[in-house]
């Protein structure tokens, strides 16, 4: 075996033992395996020969932040790598070809739960340090890890830490593989995040429960008051109705327009076979690339209110609620949106009841120029690895961490995409793709020389 085959194995094998580790944040059961997965964090990053690295316990009881770095490159850039060692739950079982933390290799693909959301990707960024750090005896920059073990339930410590400790955590930039490649061996770089606001609409009518007959016809319905303020936030072309929500859209260029249009995309497909949906129902005008990545959304996830049990019961609820969100993009700021959704509630709200928004959680949109020096090198690594033109896209998503580095350290994030769109992230059979993790590492490994060049 050479020594090239002899070190894919040793880094197979190590992914595999990573694997192993039901680190399931959100579940209290698996509290002993989330740590065992810090430990091993921990483990890889000494192995990997950085300095400091630590274990940072949460006063709160939350799971542990794993640090460490290596800063003896004077007068060099200073990058912070973050990933996450912790998994979402594994159900259901049943629909698992092979058991979730049993990692199997087949098809040129590994399976397991984590596997690309996210200790594969996590486990590039420390592999790709280490392969500079003992092919050339240091780094050509200094480098930053922060990891954390709630990202699948709340993240909570990490947003303490990084709001009370900037100065331990300065850098020029952030590096996240939490992202995937918008096509197999199409190197991509997202450079664009939606933001989220999340809340809930309570509608009040009587006191109690009603009955329909004796005061049906008389009596306000906090469930129909319920549908018309949500008819009145968004109509049924999908126009978000509430006022001021578009006023402050950053649009794409001309430039990321026109590179949208260059991507190798099949609508039809998409639609049929990934949304498995009748019909798109995007805002009228609005491109698909548009709505999904630059557009703002409004959601609707669920309404409680009345019986919903087997058999009849003809009641007039005293209440309902509705469960919603609203996807941000720039420069929407996320407390303007709350204030909008608010009036926007109030001012629908039918005679009879009260309804009011309760925001639970939110966090700004981020978007960084693609003539970033540190998103264009990662673009160069990336291109001189697969030999293919790095594209540059936005996400519909959200990555709250990319949110905190920009609020609390003020540097943008780098996010290098080496999962596929068919991973099947938080779901069962959940696939990181071989040649991507190790090719990863080596392009990683690269945009560090290029960095410190």
């Amino acid at each position: 075996m050479s020594s090239h085959q002899q070190t894919r194995e040793q880094l197979l094998e190590t992914l595999k033992d990573y694997l192993r580790i039901p680190s399931i944040s959100t579940l209290p059961e698996h509290r002993a395996d989330v740590r065992r997965a810090a430990v091993f964090t921990a483990g890889q990053m000494r192995a990997a020969g950085l300095d400091n690295v630590e274990l940072m316990e949460d006063p709160e009881g939350g799971h542990p932040l794993v640090y460490g770095d290596w800063l003896h490159a004077p007068g060099k850039p200073t990058l912070l790598f973050y990933g996450h060692y912790d998994v979402q739950p594994a159900d259901p079982l049943q629909e698992w070809i092979t058991p979730p933390f049993e990692p199997d290799v087949r098809n040129g693909n590994i399976y397991a739960r984590g596997a690309a959301d996210d200790k594969g990707l996590l486990l590039i960024l420390i592999k790709a340090a280490e392969r500079v750090l003992r092919g050339q005896g240091g780094l050509p920059v200094n480098v930053r890890f922060l990891i954390e073990g709630e990202e699948e339930s709340g993240g909570e410590h990490i947003a303490r830490y990084t709001a009370s400790r900037p100065q331990r955590l300065q850098a020029e930039a952030a590096v996240i593989c939490d992202t995937e490649m918008f096509a197999p061996g199409l190197p991509t770089i997202c450079v664009g995040l939606r933001g989220l606001v999340y809340g809930e609409i309570h509608v009040q009518g009587a006191r109690t429960d009603l009955h329909s007959g004796v005061y049906g016809g008389a009596a306000p319905n906090p469930l129909q008051a319920l549908a018309h303020i949500l008819a009145a936030l968004k109509d049924r072309d999908g126009r978000i109705l509430i006022p001021g929500f578009h006023d402050a859209l950053r649009p794409p260029t001309e430039a990321e327009r026109a590179a949208w249009a260059r991507l190798p995309f099949d609508e039809r497909a998409y639609l049929e076979h990934e949304m498995k949906a009748q019909a798109l129902v995007m805002e009228p005008g609005a491109t698909l690339f548009d709505s999904l990545w630059a557009r703002p959304t409004f959601e609707v996830h669920g309404i409680r209110g009345g019986f919903t049990g087997e058999g009849a019961k003809t009641v007039i609820p005293a209440s309902a609620v509705a469960k919603v969100s609203a996807r941000l993009v720039a420069d929407q700021d996320p407390d303007t949106a709350i204030a909008q959704i608010t009036r926007a509630v109030n001012e629908a709200c039918p005679r009879g009841v009260t309804a009011r928004f309760q925001a639970i959680h939110a966090g700004p949109a981020s978007l960084v120029d693609t003539d970033n020096r540190f998103i264009r090198l990662a673009a160069q690594a990336m291109t001189e690895e697969w030999g293919v033109e790095t594209v540059y896209v936005r996400s519909g998503g959200s990555i709250p961490i990319v949110g905190l580095f920009n609020e609390h350290l003020g540097i943008p994030s780098v996010m290098m995409g080496f999962g596929l769109p068919d991973d099947n992230l938080h779901a069962p059979n959940e696939k990181l793709n071989l040649d991507n993790f190790f090719r990863g590492i080596s392009a990683t490994a690269r945009f560090l020389e290029l960095a410190g060049a």
